[in-house]
């Protein structure tokens, strides 16, 4: 009987062990030494995509909270200084069952346009210099035979702009804590289209025409005189509220009231505008003309 060889050392039962033994032991001690050179949890490597994006919304310096941008803006008004977010813009008011105005409330005053760079004076539109503020007193416009006295309007709880009162249809309303006649900016007057007996005040508004004379007298003695721009209508759930009562660099003038077409429930379906702009503007009698 032939007599067994014996295997080589590499190749018996207990080597392969310890070596498989040794080898993981290794991996393990490798993988612990890895894990602990790592940043730890809650900590960036400077450098990192991640340290960018948690310095890009870090804390700004000041006032502002995290994530705030510390840096002015092109459209802020003075540099290093923020300003405060614009009101949202009202709802429109609730249609009346007669000739209303029932138009949205204007928004809050623009910030004053920045100051020319130095060495340049700043370009003032083309027209007569506005007025002090005064307050308005009567309307006339004589195309459509409009003379009318004039009462302070000032939004209601809903920051909506109410119509004059309904009993006194030939009476027009000025929006009082906007500009006043001949100053810069949007002025807005409102009236009646019509009541439940006939006829008010802003009833041939529609049938103005481009460049036709608006005149309102102020409380001061001076009358601003505007020319008509266009007229428009508008549904009022597509009032353009910028466009309207956005602000100007010259004085400008809307009247509005209702328009489109008329529901017994609901009431008109729109409204009607017209831009204006100042063309002239009259001294009281005696004094000279500006």
């Amino acid at each position: 009987m032939a007599r067994r060889r014996r295997r080589p050392w590499y190749r018996r039962r207990a080597y392969r062990l310890a070596r498989t033994a040794v080898l993981t032991v290794s991996l393990v001690v490798v993988c612990v030494r890895c894990d602990h050179e790592r940043p730890g949890a809650g900590t960036t490597a400077p450098g990192s995509a991640e340290a960018s994006e948690v310095r890009a919304a870090g804390t700004g310096n000041g006032a502002g909270g995290a994530g705030a941008d510390s840096r002015p803006r092109a459209d802020d008004p003075s540099p290093g200084t923020r300003e405060a977010p614009p009101e949202p813009p009202p709802a429109p008011a609730t249609p009346a069952t007669t000739g209303t105005a029932s138009t949205p409330a204007p928004p809050p005053p623009s910030p004053s346009p920045r100051p020319a760079r130095a060495g340049k004076s700043p370009k003032r539109p083309a027209g007569p210099a506005p007025l002090p503020r005064s307050r308005a007193t009567r309307l006339v416009i004589p195309y459509i035979s409009v003379d009318s006295p004039l009462m302070d309007l000032h939004l209601d709880s809903e920051r909506r702009l109410p119509a004059p009162p309904e009993d006194e249809p030939n009476l027009v309303g000025w929006y009082a804590d906007g500009p006043s006649p001949g100053e810069t900016g949007t002025a807005i007057a409102v009236g009646h289209l019509d009541t439940n007996t006939g006829p008010a005040v802003f009833g041939g508004l529609g049938e103005l025409k481009r460049g036709k004379r608006i005149e309102v007298r102020r409380a001061d003695g001076r009358t601003a005189v505007y020319s008509v721009d266009a007229i428009k209508t508008y549904q009022k759930d597509k009032f353009p509220n910028r466009e309207v009562y956005g602000a100007r660099a010259r004085p400008e003038l809307r009247l509005i009231t209702c328009g489109g077409n008329y529901n017994r429930r609901t009431g008109y379906t729109g409204n009607v505008v017209v831009y204006a702009h100042l063309t002239a503007t009259r001294e009281p009698k005696g004094g000279g003309r500006r």
